[in-house]
C-alpha cells in the first residue's frame, strides 16, 4: 500500500483529499504546518507528497526545496496561487506536478497515480542498483542521497552529504581541512577552513555513538581528518 503525506493547513481540504485518497486504497497522514510537514518528510518514509503553497511555519517553495536536497519522492505542489509565475518556481524547486484550486478530488487521485506509477517504472525499468557503501552499522547510499545508522536514517545536509561520503570513500586517508574544502566545496580555503570543522563535528553528531570517541571520523591532531575503517 503507498503511503502518502499530506501538507495543508485548511482541515477541510486536508480531510477531503485525505477521505479520497484512501478510498482509492493509500495510506494517508497529514500535517497542517510546512515545518512539521517538512520533519515528517525527512524523519519518515513516503511513496508521495502533495505541498500546499501557503503554510504557516515555512511556506511550500522552502518545504520543497529542503526535501529535493535529500529525497527524490515524487511531490505535487497545490496552490490557490494561478500566477505562471510560482508555477515556474515550483517546478524549478524540484516539485513534479503543480494543481491549481480549486480542482475536484477525483483529478487529484488521477494525478497521484499517474505518478506514482511513472516513479515505479523509472525505477523499476532496469535502473542499475544504487551505489552503497556500508561500514559497521553506517549505510550510504550516494544514489539515493541517504544514510543510516543501524538501521535509522538519518537527514543530512548537501555538504554534509558530500563530505562524509567522500572520506567514506577514502578510508585511512588523512586530509587536511585545507584539501577538504577544496576537494568538497571545489574552491580553495581563502582561510574559510572552520566551515569543515562545523560540517565535521555536524556529521559526528549524527553517526557516532560517543562523539568525544569517534568509531568513523578520526582527528588526526595537526593535520586534519581520516575516515577510520
Amino acid at each position: 500500500m503507498s503511503k502518502i503525506l499530506i501538507v495543508e493547513d485548511e482541515e477541510s481540504i486536508a480531510d477531503l483529499e485525505k477521505d479520497y485518497l484512501e478510498l482509492s486504497g493509500f495510506e494517508v497522514e497529514t500535517a497542517s504546518r510546512g515545518d512539521t510537514g517538512l520533519e515528517k518528510a525527512l524523519s519518515q518514509e513516503y511513496d508521495l507528497i502533495i505541498l500546499d503553497l501557503m503554510l504557516p511555519g515555512m511556506d511550500g517553495f522552502e518545504v520543497c526545496r529542503r526535501i529535493r536536497e535529500v529525497k527524490d519522492v515524487p511531490l505535487l505542489m497545490v496552490s490557490a496561487k494561478k500566477d505562471d509565475i510560482d508555477k515556474i518556481r515550483g517546478l524549478g524547486l524540484g516539485a513534479d506536478d503543480y494543481i491549481t484550486k480549486p480542482f475536484s478530488p477525483s483529478e487529484l487521485v488521477a494525478r497521484v497515480k499517474a505518478h506514482l506509477s511513472r516513479y515505479e517504472r523509472l525505477v523499476g525499468a532496469g535502473r542499475p542498483a544504487n551505489d552503497i557503501i556500508e561500514i559497521r552499522g553506517l549505510k550510504i547510499d550516494k544514489t539515493a542521497r541517504r544514510v543510516w545508522v543501524d538501521g535509522i536514517e538519518k537527514t543530512f545536509t548537501t555538504k554534509e552529504f558530500d563530505l562524509l561520503t567522500f572520506l567514506a570513500e577514502n578510508p585511512n586517508h588523512v586530509f587536511s581541512k585545507e584539501e577538504l574544502f577544496r576537494k568538497v566545496w571545489n574552491m580553495d580555503s581563502i582561510g574559510d577552513i572552520a566551515t569543515v570543522t562545523v560540517h565535521i563535528k555536524k556529521i559526528r553528531e549524527k553517526v557516532e555513538y560517543d562523539t568525544s570517541n569517534p568509531q568513523y571520523i578520526e582527528t588526526i591532531w595537526g593535520v586534519g581528518y581520516r575516515f577510520k575503517i
